[in-house]
């Protein structure tokens, strides 16, 4: 019995080099990758796995139960022989990486196989592998994580079934047990065996892609970093060469290339020398790919290369997209297929989307800018053209009576319009530079008023270097003076309150003018109003500024009642300020 075992084991080990060889086969590999085959994967794996079992069947040992004695290689059987053999490791291997479909197939190809080699153990044999195939499938895991304990075991329990399939259907009963007698246990010690070694050779193919995989993901994220800052341009000459050569010289490639939609933006690597940056695009294959979106490969037969002799033999082209269209691609090429593999593929899928994604977010970004610097110039546009004629106007009449407060008007409309310009360039003020501007403006509007503006401040001076968007306390003063003080004649008294109150800062501007309605108050600064009066435009952004930068708790309170005044007031977080700006 130990004899047999020992043989039997050296014959394993024959299953589990040829297990290692096929490892080597890009099917083989594909399949553990699979959550679900499709049918012709099915039918590959059945006819790999039923293949399997047959080469177990032939490198078993034929027992003659007269005789007693092993022919060491297993051919035509006569009706008193039987084998010893490792034709079930296949069939167990197909049910518990492919599933039901998988296992009974190939257990149905082995089991006929069997059955065709004769001896009296045939049908029992026959229907055993088919068993062994139902029984697998029933240990399938999607994601082959499946336990060496557990492989032993179900590989002995289905070598356990046919021994006592051997004695329920083999006859004579008696050449039955003599068989199961001195086979039965090396079998099942041997077949548990070699599906544990089966399975160790697939679990360290699956730890070498793995492996490989979590190398390219690394290499991904620092391309990621290293290309971000060129592509927060967008997609032209200049960033596509640059994240052309970080590709390659990253990643050791044969080449890169990125185009357009149209032409070749850029190319480094082999054949440089005639795909060339600003060319039209040569291949059919990379306009299908843009028109499809879809990653293709190209082999020598689809590249279609103009140029005689390149060393460029195939090829994966990646679409990039930009708010779900493609505007261009991404391609590796390679000197033959023979380089592709699965980890080559899914890191060019993997650069493709990450690249996407920066285009995606650097037209956000551009597209956020535009949409700020139109605020700025929004709010620009509110200062009234009669203002400033009015203010120039009466400049020139104080020349010449009062030369003193002439230069004073100046030196305020020269800060005023100064600091209206700054703020087409700048993300953020400090409460002290607006509080200036909003000085200015009023050191202006109070000549214009002579006596009847009364403006009262209470300021703490220790919150002044906090930070607020630019353009946020004038145009809330310039709307009281506009709108709230209109045809009045005398005492317009304006209170402008910037202190710490708690963990924050608030800042209020009060007027005793005209007022509003209470429905028009919650509405002003929620999105423009078409009124006789004005598109309160102004309030609006400044309230959305605010909300962006701050959150909601910091939006404008508008409180308002007719012929009562306005008051606008808003709290900026104080902590959240001195972490975000200052430190």
């Amino acid at each position: 019995m130990f004899e047999l075992l020992v043989t039997l084991v050296e014959r394993v080990g024959i299953i589990v080099t040829i297990a290692f060889i096929l490892t080597r086969f890009h099917f083989f590999r594909n399949m553990f990758y699979q959550d679900q085959l499709n049918r012709k994967q099915q039918l590959t794996a059945i006819v790999f796995f039923g293949s399997f079992g047959i080469i177990g069947t032939y490198t078993g040992l034929s027992l003659s139960t007269e005789s007693l004695q092993f022919n060491r290689w297993a051919t035509d059987l006569t009706t008193e022989e039987a084998l010893a053999n490792s034709r079930v490791i296949g069939i167990v291997i197909a049910g518990l990486l492919g599933g039901p479909k998988v296992g009974i197939g190939a257990g149905l190809i082995a089991g006929l196989h069997r059955f065709t080699l004769g001896g009296f153990t045939a049908i029992a044999c026959g229907i055993a592998t088919i068993i062994a195939g139902i029984l697998a499938s029933l240990f399938h895991k999607k994601n082959k994580r499946i336990k060496l304990r557990s492989a032993f075991l179900i590989g002995a329990l289905a070598e356990t079934i046919q021994m006592l399939i051997i004695v329920l259907v083999a006859r004579p009963v008696e050449q039955a047990w003599a068989l199961v007698n001195i086979i039965g246990v090396p079998m099942i010690v041997a077949n548990g065996m070699g599906t544990v070694l089966v399975l160790l050779v697939i679990k360290s193919v699956l730890r070498e892609e793995e492996k490989a995989s979590a190398m390219q993901a690394q290499k991904t994220l620092r391309i990621a970093d290293m290309t971000l800052a060129h592509l927060q341009s967008g997609l032209h000459i200049n960033s596509a060469d640059a994240v052309c050569r970080i590709i390659h010289n990253e990643l050791k490639t044969s080449a890169v290339s990125i185009t357009n939609k149209t032409e070749i933006l850029a190319h480094v690597g082999l054949g440089h020398d005639h795909h060339q940056k600003e060319k039209p695009i040569q291949t059919q294959i990379t306009l299908d790919a843009i028109k499809r979106g879809e990653i293709l490969i190209a082999n020598p037969d689809s590249i279609h290369c103009s140029v005689e002799g390149c060393p460029l033999g195939a090829a994966v082209i990646a679409p990039l997209k930009q708010r779900g269209e493609t505007i261009g691609t991404l391609k590796f090429y390679f000197q033959s297929e023979n380089d592709l593999t699965n980890v080559n593929i899914e890191l060019i899928k993997g650069l493709s989307s990450m690249m996407s994604h920066q285009l995606e977010v650097a037209h956000a970004d551009r597209a956020y800018q535009l949409a700020k610097d139109a605020e700025i110039k929004a709010l620009q546009a509110q200062i009234s053209p009669h203002f400033l004629f009015n203010t120039l106007n009466t400049i020139v009449s104080l020349i010449r009576l009062n030369p003193a407060k002439a230069r004073k008007m100046l030196v305020s409309l020269s800060h005023f319009l100064r600091q209206n310009l700054s703020a087409t360039t700048q993300e953020v003020t400090t409460l002290e530079q607006e509080l200036k501007h909003v000085k200015a403006y009023l050191a202006l509007n109070k000549e214009r008023f002579y006596d009847k503006l009364n403006v009262n401040y209470t300021i703490e001076k220790d919150i002044l270097s906090h930070h607020i968007p630019p353009l946020t306390l004038q145009p809330i003063v310039e709307n009281a003076i506009t709108h709230g003080f209109k045809d009045k004649e005398s005492n317009c008294n304006l209170e402008i309150v910037m202190k710490k109150q708690r963990e924050v800062i608030y800042i209020s501007i009060e007027d005793n003018g005209k007022g509003m309605s209470k429905a028009a108050a919650a509405k002003i600064h929620q999105a423009p109003i078409d009124s006789e009066t004005g598109s309160g435009l102004a309030l609006y952004n400044v309230n959305r500024r605010l909300s962006m930068m701050f959150g909601q708790h910091a939006s404008l309170h508008v409180t308002s009642s007719i012929e009562s005044g306005t008051k606008i007031h808003f709290t900026l977080p104080y902590e959240e300020v001195r972490k975000q700006w200052i430190s």
